[in-house]
Formats: C-alpha cells, structure tokens, sequence
C-alpha cells in the first residue's frame, strides 16, 4: 500500500507550490445551491479524556466549523483566519496581499440563530494536511439542503490551523515512517468526540439516528474506520482516500475516485471491497484530480496559478476537468447520498 505521504508531499495545503500572482482577484466559493439560508460557527473543543498523540503533555484539542439551515441575519465569516491566510500566503511564496484568503466569500452567516426542526448530522474530515475549510463549499451545500454539517480540523494535523493559543503546524506530515494509520485511528475518536459533544449542544437539535460522515483522502480513510467503531455513523463517504486495517463495514459507503486515486490506493480499494457488505457504490470521475473535492481547484482557477504551477501537480490535484463541474459533481453526489440513506 502506497502511504498517504506520496499525496501529503504534493498537496502542501490550500494552494500548493510556490507560484506568483500580480494581484488578488475576488476571491468566492460557488453558491450552496440549496433552499436554505446558513448559518456557521466556529467551536474550540477539547476532549479533557485524551492526550494528544503528537503532542503528549497536551489534551485533545479540536477546531471544529458547524453549518446548518439558519436565520440570514448578521454578517458573513471569513472564510479563513487572517493568521492562516498570512501564513499560507508566506509559506508558499505567493505575491499576494496576506489577507487574501481570509477574504474568500462565503455563503453563510455567522453565528446566526439556527432554523427549528430536527437535523440530520454529517461531520467532514479533510485531507492530510489540510485545514477543514477546505471543505467548506461541500460543507454550505449541505447546510443549504438541511444538514448540520461539522468540519473537524485534527489537532497538528494541518498545515496553518488557528487555535486560541495561536498557529500549528502539522506535526505527521514530516515524520519518516508511516505515521498515518495511527492518526486514522485517532481521527475515529476524534469523530465520535464531536458527535457526542452536538448531540450535547442545545443550538443545533440534531437527530442522533441521522448521522454521517465524509471525508478526503486522509479523511475518507478515517470515515471508513470511525464508522467500524462508532455504529452510530449510519453511512459515509470515503473521497479519494485509501482503507487502512482489515475495514469491515455493514451500512452503506460510496466511494469517489479520481485518477491519481486509482493509480495510488486501487490495491486498498479492492482488497477491502468484499467486506464492504452494506449497500455499496464506487466511482471513478475522469479528468479529476485528487484535490478536486475542495475548494483548492476553484480558487487556484480564481487566483489565475494554474498556469504556472508544474504540469504533474495540476494533473494531480486538480485534473484537466473544469474546477466548477468537479465540485458541482462532489457536492451533488455527497447530498444525495446523505438524503437517501442518513437523512430518511
């Protein structure tokens, strides 16, 4: 089996590799496409029972985003911290204002008064390396459709992630080895901290029998082991992400490949295949690159980089396929998935 490195050596956060941009556009995720107006908020969550893996002499800490259908007052987020976007920016060298990506605009408003009824739940996971907002236009999709959606950002496990306490950086991506499998198995606990901790939370009444999960590469791989170990997680989406263990699973998972995903975690994928013995579906998106689930293509396409980014990263991340049609194609596949077999 291939490691998730091969992947996390490549994607180096939102945008990629060093490249140059004269100036910043305006920058804005595609619209939810959905009924309902949303809301978001950002919770810091830590788990007092757990030490951190990467960091021992610390608790579990958790940056959690939760969209849901909501009022539309007050005013719109930044997409991102302004120390994050500062921090991107300079680490990948990009001739940009340092804010810009905490200008992105967004769909949803913050903090505002959620809608009454019951909602399902659907937590997200993101890739090796990157920070859950890079989910985010999958997240307001959802949100838009009825869901609370929780992005979960894994402590030390992304690359510019604000926590109250400032930046952290993550930690298994420059270690030798094969660190991953253990982060994927922490990831499940993860999950199954922020279900209980929603299902606590009197601003959201969540449906605890109406709860999945989805997640990119590394997080698609930590969908399939968080469902094994928490029942709880009636269906899920592994995007792109290979199976770490001898995975058995009997609720429904849909699988979402790229290329690149083929080409790197196949082996996995059709090792795991017959002990998948709920409802099943796999998929193969041509043209796709293995990013193309976020929000990385639109705004590498928005920012005008593509061009001068190598050859091998495009065709690897983001694909020859249209940034917009990509998402769409995610954003779609997710929301049915989720109405037809967590949400009924």
């Amino acid at each position: 089996m291939k490691s998730l490195m091969v992947l996390v050596a490549v994607i180096a956060g939102l945008l990629g590799v060093p490249a140059a941009a004269s100036a910043a556009p305006n920058l804005s995720l595609p619209a939810p496409g959905g009924p309902l107006p949303i809301g978001s908020r950002i919770l810091h969550l830590t788990d007092q029972r757990r030490a951190d893996p990467w960091v021992p002499e610390r608790r579990r800490e958790l940056m959690v985003n939760v969209w849901y259908p909501a009022v539309p007052i007050g005013r719109t987020p930044r997409y991102m911290t302004r120390a994050e976007s500062a921090a991107a920016i300079a680490g990948r060298k990009l001739d940009l204002p340092p804010d810009t990506l905490s200008e992105v605009r967004v769909h949803s408003r913050e903090n505002a008064p959620s809608l009454p009824g019951r909602r399902p739940l659907v937590l997200l996971s993101p890739g090796a390396g990157n920070n859950r907002i890079t989910l985010t236009a999958v997240a307001e999709r959802l949100a838009a459709h009825g869901f609370v959606v929780a992005g979960i950002d894994h402590a030390y496990e992304a690359w510019e992630t604000e926590f109250p306490d400032g930046l952290r950086q993550c930690v298994p991506c420059g270690l030798p080895g094969e660190p991953w499998p253990s982060a994927i198995a922490n990831r499940a606990v993860d999950a199954s901290f922020v279900i209980d901790t929603l299902l606590r939370d009197r601003r959201w009444s969540i449906d605890a029998t109406k709860i999945g999960m989805a997640g990119h590469s590394a997080g698609g791989s930590a969908t399939a082991t968080a469902m094994a170990a928490d029942r709880r997680i009636r269906a899920g989406v592994n995007v792109d992400g290979p199976f770490f263990g001898n995975v058995s699973l009997d609720r429904p998972l849909l699988l979402l490949a790229s290329p690149i995903g083929e080409q790197n975690y196949r082996p996995t994928w059709d090792e795991t295949w017959p002990r998948l013995t709920g409802p099943k579906e796999r998929y193969l998106l041509e043209n796709s690159g293995h990013s193309s689930v976020t929000d990385g293509a639109i705004l590498v396409d928005q920012l005008g980089l593509r061009s001068s980014l190598p050859a091998d990263f495009v065709r690897n991340q983001y694909g020859s396929i249209d940034s917009s049609v990509a998402l769409d194609f995610f954003r779609d596949r997710l929301t049915a998935f989720f109405k037809q077999w967590s949400a009924r």
